[in-house]
């Protein structure tokens, strides 16, 4: 075994590591492009290109897609998708699936509170939500393990921070997650404590 392969902070594999990046950074830019074209070029994707955000984060490219007041995802209150909804997640699933990076599915709402008996909140739908649109996925060609978390952040993170009940803030975020981000999201998992320490 040469002196790279034992220690992982040579100069070589540092170099080798840059250039692992940069190459995938290219190629989540590529996508980027290539869904900004298909979103133009779709009959069934362009009338909802207002509702989709593509943006590069340090995380990898996401993806958003958000309600508008007259044209939600979702039924009200409700982990049911609009068929159109269901169109644009089968659309994006195939485009999204020819990079091998895993994706990361989060689910969320507006500030609005959940009107029910029981226990059922804005935490439940915004997983619902996000469960719905990863079953989604998988219909339109996105191999299961492609999928590397399915998260509900309920109100927590708004996209409008000055308006909490903006419908804006009721989306669903797809990650494609960069190997960084996705190891990152690996490790702080299997960092949890085991049953055997409790």
């Amino acid at each position: 075994m040469d002196a790279a392969h034992e220690n992982p902070d040579t100069p070589e594999t540092s170099s080798l590591n840059e250039i692992s990046k940069e190459q995938e950074k290219k190629t989540l830019e590529e996508l980027k492009d290539e869904l900004k074209n298909e979103v133009q070029a779709s009959q069934s994707l362009a009338p909802f290109k207002d509702q989709l955000l593509i943006d590069i984060t340090p995380e990898g490219l996401r993806i958003q897609i958000v309600d508008k007041e007259n044209r939600p995802m979702f039924a009200l209150g409700s982990p049911t998708l609009e068929t159109y909804s269901r169109n644009i997640l089968r659309e994006l699933a195939g485009t999204i699936a020819k990079v091998p990076n895993r994706v990361s599915i989060t689910g969320h709402t507006d500030a609005t509170p959940f009107l029910t008996s029981g226990d059922y909140s804005n935490w439940e739908l915004s997983s619902d939500r996000a469960n719905a649109a990863r079953r989604e996925l998988t219909q339109g060609g996105l191999p299961e393990d492609k999928i590397a978390r399915v998260v509900g952040l309920s109100d927590s993170m708004p996209l409008d921070k000055t308006n909490p009940l903006n419908p804006i803030n009721r989306r669903i975020n797809l990650i494609v997650m960069t190997k960084e981000a996705e190891a990152a999201a690996l490790k702080s998992e299997s960092n949890t404590i085991s049953p055997s320490k409790i």
